[in-house]
């Protein structure tokens, strides 16, 4: 890159006092982004790209639309020393310096190009199951199961998920018409979740994921939907989250979903669909 600027220098001739000083500051080129299977990011967090260069990783520009081709201005001399490329999802209102912990895509160079894999950050979803009940277990009502949703067969865990890497968590969601409500974050499949907002009274929080929608507390600034609210009919599903990117529509990576349908009860399980593809990408850089 700097034999190019040198040359384009040369060709310029009279420009050279000018166009060609060190006024200009370092050289640039650009790296290329191509991915599959991202979507645009529409609540306040961001793509962004980094550089790994001796070890460290440099930020590149922000974006949020990966649909079409990315072109990162990057400094030349970054560009052609780094050995892998990083992609995060940055938080609303972020101000850190570093990556976040939730690297969407990463891979290696290898001469000109970076493959970029979901995989080895994130996890390999090829082999994903699940099933959920309508049951209410957190009240001591016996007639009203059609108002919760617990990630269980009987007595036994229902989700076949593999661990996520750092800065992931699972999500569990129910789809009142329009109005996604969560049923809390979580990364094991036989524990009790992050939530638990709606529970009822008088019963037990069994230790899998899952939520009763009985009660609103007032302090959730929870409205569109009519408590206690109706799983049945309604679209179960888990996403993937960046747990840390403090927005609170659902991700769009969603490996397990299906219709609640109208049965309820513990020993009538519904059996989820897994969605098993996976974001991949490839960085490009030009020919040093």
């Amino acid at each position: 890159m700097i034999k190019r600027k040198m040359l384009a220098c040369i060709l310029t001739g009279g420009l050279l006092l000018t166009g060609c000083s060190k006024d200009d500051g370092p050289a640039t080129e650009v790296l290329s982004i191509q991915t599959i299977g991202l979507e645009r990011l529409t609540g306040g967090t961001s793509y962004q790209g980094w550089l790994v260069v001796n070890g460290e990783a440099k930020p590149t520009e922000r974006f949020t639309d990966p649909t079409n081709t990315v072109n990162l201005s990057v400094l030349a001399s970054d560009l052609e020393d780094a050995t892998e490329f990083l992609l995060s999802i940055e938080p609303v209102n972020d101000t850190d310096p570093e990556p976040s912990g939730a690297i969407i895509l990463k891979g290696k160079f290898n001469g000109t190009s970076a493959p970029l894999d979901f995989e080895s950050v994130v996890a390999d979803l090829s082999a994903t199951s699940g099933q959920f009940v309508l049951h209410t277990p957190t009240d001591e009502a016996s007639d009203n199961d059609e108002f919760g949703v617990w990630f269980r067969n009987g007595g036994s865990a229902s989700l076949t998920l593999p661990a996520l890497g750092k800065g992931w968590k699972y999500e569990g969601w129910v789809d009142f018409d329009g109005k996604k409500v969560s049923t809390g974050t979580f990364t094991k499949v036989n524990a009790i979740d992050d939530a638990n907002f709606f529970k009822g009274s008088g019963g037990t929080i069994p230790p899998y994921p899952g939520e009763d929608f009985l009660i609103i507390p007032s302090q959730i600034p929870l409205t569109g939907v009519t408590f206690p609210a109706d799983v049945r009919g309604k679209e179960v599903f888990i996403t993937i989250e960046p747990f840390e990117d403090r927005d609170p529509a659902p991700f769009f990576i969603k490996p397990l979903s299906a219709n609640a349908g109208v049965t309820t009860g513990l020993n009538n399980p519904v059996d989820m669909t897994s969605d098993n593809a996976m974001p991949s990408g490839r960085a490009t850089r030009p020919n040093f």
